[in-house]
């Protein structure tokens, strides 16, 4: 496996190029605001007409444009709108309009992987694909560091694919972490298995069932929030700083007796057995004909799982308890206001 720092990037490959973003959600603004603090100038945001975050865009200092438009000069169109749209934004905005050798690029391998659109045969057709929020990846680039990126390539017919996906890595911050060649197949595959299994379905059910088993057994809801869900952070952060060994050398011997003796209990054989079978569904392409087929009929089991999610009582207390945490909010990655 090899990985590029920012010393292997050239950004004069990208900095005069005309470049669109497409989107300024939570990767969008993150990748517009730091490519442009990487010195790109001839930067512009493409929303679809009437979207929420066009003044957004405005106030940060970007031109909001057509995309039909815009892409006609382009050199570098980089869709960063939800995957479930992707394949009808280039079917009915791009696949006619982009100029030739332009350049189509993604930051994750769904909709070029499971052949959701069919991208012209003259363009170059990459991914750089930040491993963190996009609301992670402007915090962390502010702070001097970056998130470490992914970069594929799927045609190369100019030849220069990897070098212009490198330096725009580069740009956004990941050269400072670090830059790691790979494939949309395995981006995209242990992409969603990471999410779907660990990172948010996973991490989310854990702590719903651990929060529901202490208030069933009568402990007070606060308690059961703290326990199973405000110290998360704390732990995730250990983790995240040098590894399981560095979290366990900070909490005690009897939380770190507990992990061995219970952890097992809870993620067991069958726990990895059912982890093989969402992979399963993820590699045969299940999970993205199911995902697509969802929305085809405008998202109703989706928003009503979002509903029930949003209703759980750990949320509720959640809520009130933050409210009395100011410097929680004073820190905030996330305002939905701006970004």
């Amino acid at each position: 496996m090899r990985v590029y720092y920012d010393q292997d990037a050239n950004l004069s490959l990208i900095r005069d190029q005309k470049m669109v973003i497409v989107g300024f959600g939570s990767q969008g603004h993150a990748h517009a605001l730091n490519l442009r603090d990487s010195g790109l100038t001839d930067l512009r945001i493409a929303l679809r007409a009437g979207s929420a975050s066009a003044k957004k865009a405005a106030d940060a200092g970007f031109t909001v444009v057509d995309l039909q438009d815009a892409a006609a000069s382009a050199d570098v169109v980089m869709v960063l709108t939800p995957d479930e749209g992707q394949a009808d934004l280039y079917r009915e905005q791009l696949h006619e309009t982009m100029k030739p050798g332009a350049s189509l690029v993604f930051a994750h391998g769904l909709s070029v992987h499971f052949n959701l659109l069919e991208p012209r045969g003259d363009l170059d057709v990459f991914m750089i694909a930040p491993k963190g929020p996009g609301h992670t990846v402007r915090s962390e680039y502010r702070r001097g560091g970056g998130v470490p990126c992914l970069v594929a390539v799927a045609q190369n017919p100019s030849g220069g694919a990897l070098q212009k996906a490198l330096a725009y890595a580069s740009a956004i911050g990941g050269g400072r972490a670090g830059i790691i060649e790979t494939s949309f197949k395995e981006e995209c595959e242990t992409d969603l298995f990471g999410e779907q299994a660990v990172l948010c379905g996973g991490l989310v059910e854990l702590i719903k069932a651990g929060y529901e088993t202490l208030t069933e057994a009568g402990y007070a809801p606060e308690m059961a929030y703290f326990e199973c869900l405000h110290e998360m952070k704390l732990i995730v952060d250990l983790i995240y700083e040098g590894g399981i060994a560095n979290m366990n050398y900070s909490i005690s011997n009897t939380a770190e007796y507990g992990e061995y003796v219970a952890g097992p209990r809870i993620i067991n054989a069958e726990t990895k057995a059912e982890m093989k079978r969402v992979l399963n569904d993820i590699q045969s392409g299940r999970f993205a004909r199911d995902w697509m087929l969802e929305n085809r009929v405008n998202q109703p089991s989706f928003k009503a799982m979002r509903r029930r999610l949003a209703e759980h009582p750990i949320e509720k207390t959640g809520e009130k308890l933050r409210s009395m945490m100011p410097w929680i909010r004073q820190g905030a990655l996330v305002d939905r206001s701006r970004n």
